[in-house]
């Protein structure tokens, strides 16, 4: 069997800026995301996938921004947005799906948690991680823990991440020390890019085996990057802070977030799902449901 492993927080905020045509609850709050990502889940069913999780962001901070000030945060998301988290959440268990709403911990340590479970259960045949987040990548192994980014259209197994980023999935996080990540506001090291980070982490593996001298660095190395002694220097004077920006980008493993494997399978809606739904304005989600339900071999229906 397969495993697919859903970022909820990234597939809401696809849905809130992709739909033109916004859709209202029965109190007139905006639910365009939601229902838009319950509709993609029963596709996903539809196309096949008996076995699921979600994660989320229940909450934006984390225990990320105690160890970063400058790390993401809610500031500056719609707040039509940030009220969408906690209706989804609800439709997704309603809807029969195990759901991880991270607090303390980030949607991305949910789904890490996640793989780890599945990827432990030799009955698993694959592990699919539907998520474009480059953090995501250190997750892959071989051809059976696999990132897939639905809006590229692409599948990324070890050589993959080889090929778009340089380095092995256990390099990503200190590929990501060195070069910075934007997205959860913490900037690398000065003078490093992606070029670099990749031909020295490519060699090196890791930040504490670079050599803090440049004249130590392999010729291969030497070879592929450019000012090498002075982003030797560089890293050497911001060991530290590598390391902590490394710290921000390794993905938090919980085993007890996951009850094994069995919690992935999808048994059908709730009785409450299409109560549910039809306060969101859209009915024929429940209808969907059920009738995947009916047709999946050992499902019971609604619940």
């Amino acid at each position: 069997m397969d495993v697919h492993l859903v970022d909820g927080t990234y597939e809401l905020f696809r849905q809130f800026f992709g739909q033109k045509a916004r859709r209202r609850s029965a109190d007139g709050q905006d639910v365009t995301a939601v229902t838009g990502v319950v509709s993609s889940l029963l596709t996903m069913i539809s196309e096949g996938a008996t076995h699921l999780a979600v994660a989320t962001d229940h909450r934006i901070e984390s225990f990320r921004n105690d160890l970063w000030p400058g790390y993401k945060t809610s500031a500056g998301v719609a707040p039509e947005l940030l009220a969408q988290f906690p209706i989804l959440e609800d439709a997704l268990r309603e809807l029969g799906l195990l759901v991880l709403a991270m607090d303390e911990l980030e949607a991305d340590d949910g789904l890490a948690s996640a793989a780890h479970v599945a990827a432990s259960d030799p009955a698993v045949d694959r592990v699919l991680i539907w998520t474009p987040d480059k953090d995501l990548a250190q997750c892959v192994r071989d051809e059976r823990v696999v990132q897939v980014d639905r809006r590229n259209k692409a599948i990324l197994d070890e050589e993959a991440v080889l090929a778009k980023y340089g380095v092995l999935p256990e390099s990503i996080p200190d590929w990501l020390a060195l070069v910075g990540d934007s997205a959860d506001g913490f900037p690398g090291i000065a003078g490093w890019g992606k070029q670099s980070a990749a031909a020295v982490l490519r060699h090196y593996v890791h930040l504490e085996q670079i050599p803090s001298d440049a004249a130590a660095w392999a010729t291969e190395v030497l070879a592929r990057v450019r000012s090498a002694p002075t982003l030797a220097a560089r890293l050497c004077d911001d060991h530290d802070l590598a390391e902590l920006f490394r710290s921000l980008a390794t993905l938090r493993v919980d085993d007890s977030l996951v009850a094994g494997t069995k919690a992935f399978e999808w048994r059908g809606p709730s009785d409450g799902f299409g109560e549910l739904v039809g306060r969101l304005g859209s009915p024929a989600l429940s209808e969907r449901a059920s009738g995947l339900a009916a047709e999946a071999p050992g499902t019971p229906g609604t619940r």
